[in-house]
């Protein structure tokens, strides 16, 4: 899903012209003929997701200037571009100070329009996620820190808002990298405890033999090593909230205790000789499977129903592809602002690409392309020549015309074109691979296939089973990564020399 940018003006011609603008540069527009309107819009409760405003100054009724004061009254932290053909230069001093972010003149010029949106966009993501790193950081992390706009995580949200107005154990459930955590630390930023501690310990990087002393405490001398008395997370994190991420790893001695801990609402440390009372709210996360976990007797059915009172489903990224625009737009303004690049954004070809890709790493592989890309971008845009993995992954995904022996065209009288910015809901979804034993021997009109045409396609196959694991892919093929980058080459350079002899 593209950027959403709110247009107010009363003059209708004038809406229009901005409104087409916004839509070549590959944004939704959305249009209000005055103030009231706009303001209307930003605030309804269940209003759309507006990402910028391109307000004018100068209306009938409330005028710019009153927007901006409403929404500063309001508390919306939305860009605001303001354009005037009025009063020069002391009217755009005021609504500068105001809070407006940028300035255009009537009538706004498409490349002036197109900086001063991507250039606040790019600022509203900055402050975004400077904004989650400080209130991470703080135990203020709230659900509008979450980057969604997807109908697939409505409900999820929803649900966790719910949970955090309450007490209740929370388990999420999801894959790894699809921000578990996130979510249990907006549920415990947005619940009455937010004042205090929010302990998170990842289960599964504790050795087995420290499980009980690290969770519950222990006393000085309580085992060979134990020189001075440890607290233990649960007393740490009492009158607060305890994550136990990957709660599953946990072993089954240790499960018992916890258990116990949960029922009596108090931890004995080892070594000691009487329970401490705490007063803990339990969220936990995983990424397996709990209940097959309990059939397969690896985790106690009680501490199961313990902790699954309110369970919390979040969908892997490949099913909500209309987020990826919008994290890579926040990434990207993270990274940029860290390592000091001046990178514009990402082109659209690129932007298409990276949203078509399934990411089994979900988030956090995303995040670490990105960032990746900007270090060793050597231009101040993100192609697809940036995204190396994610182009690998791409030659994986056969299109109709290869499999018939057509070419492949891209767009209408060209061969390279693309959108500045593509919906994730008008993404199309790549067709499967063909599975093993399914290879076309013969072209559309019945001849065999070149060697080198199947070749390709059985590299493709090797590189989308092994997800993109370049050496796994070599070693399986029993050729050289060398050799495997240079057929590689070659099949992007037939490709392209493919699609330009079909549009001339």
């Amino acid at each position: 899903m593209a950027a959403c940018i709110l247009i107010a003006d009363d003059d209708a011609v004038q809406r229009r012209l901005v409104e087409n603008m916004v839509q070549k540069c590959g944004y939704e527009a959305m249009v209000a003929d005055g103030g009231d309107a706009a303001i209307d819009m930003l605030t309804a409760p269940d209003g759309p997701n507006i990402d910028a405003v391109v307000l004018d100054l100068v209306m009938p009724g409330l005028d710019g200037m009153g927007v901006l004061a409403k929404i500063r009254e309001a508390g919306l932290n939305i860009p605001v571009i303001v354009q005037t053909a009025h009063g020069g230069i002391d009217n755009v001093v005021s609504a500068m100070r105001a809070g407006a972010l940028d300035f255009v003149v009537k009538p706004a010029g498409f490349e002036r329009l197109q900086v001063s949106l991507r250039n606040a966009l790019n600022t509203s993501a900055l402050k975004g996620e400077l904004q989650r790193i400080r209130h991470s950081r703080e135990g203020r992390l709230t659900f509008s820190d979450i980057v969604t706009r997807s109908e697939a995580m409505a409900g999820v949200l929803r649900t966790a808002q719910k949970a955090a107005a309450s007490t209740i154990p929370v388990l999420i459930e999801g894959e790894s990298g699809v921000g578990k955590e996130l979510f249990a630390r907006a549920i415990h930023g947005s619940g009455e405890r937010k004042a205090k501690p929010f302990v998170a310990v990842n289960c599964g990087a504790i050795p087995d033999n420290l499980v009980e002393s690290i969770l519950f405490g222990h006393e000085k001398g309580a085992f060979t090593g134990a020189t001075e008395r440890h607290t233990g997370k649960f007393v740490e994190a009492s009158g607060g909230t305890l994550f136990l991420d990957e709660v599953g790893e946990l072993p089954l001695s240790a499960q018992v205790k916890l258990l116990r801990a949960l029922q009596e609402g108090a931890v004995e440390a080892v070594g000691g000789r009487k329970p401490v009372k705490v007063d803990v709210r339990i969220v936990s996360a995983t990424n397996r499977k709990l209940l097959d976990q309990v059939k397969n007797g690896q985790f106690r059915e009680d501490l199961f129903y313990r902790l699954h009172v309110l369970p919390l489903t979040i969908p892997p990224l490949r099913m909500r592809r209309e987020d990826i625009p919008h994290l890579l737009r926040h990434f990207l303004a993270r990274f940029c602002a860290e390592e000091n690049r001046l990178i514009t954004g990402i082109d659209g070809e690129a932007m298409a690409l990276l949203s078509q890709l399934d990411w089994p790493g979900n988030i956090r592989q995303l995040e670490n392309a990105v960032y990746r890309a900007v270090v060793m971008s050597e231009t101040d845009q993100l192609g697809i020549a940036d995204f190396p993995q994610a182009a690998a992954q791409s030659l994986a995904m056969p299109d109709a015309g290869h499999m018939t022996g057509e070419p492949l065209i891209i767009g209408p009288g060209s061969h390279s074109t693309a959108p500045a910015m593509i919906s994730g809901n008008d993404i199309p979804i790549a067709p499967p691979l063909p599975s093993a034993g399914m290879l076309p021997m013969l072209t559309g009109t019945g001849e065999v296939r070149p060697l080198e045409d199947m070749e390709s396609e059985i590299i493709r196959f090797a590189i989308s089973h092994y997800r993109g694991q370049m050496s796994e892919v070599a070693r399986r093929l029993k050729i050289g990564r060398s050799t495997l980058y240079r057929k590689l080459d070659e099949a992007e350079t037939d490709g392209t020399a493919d699609s330009a002899d079909s549009t001339n």
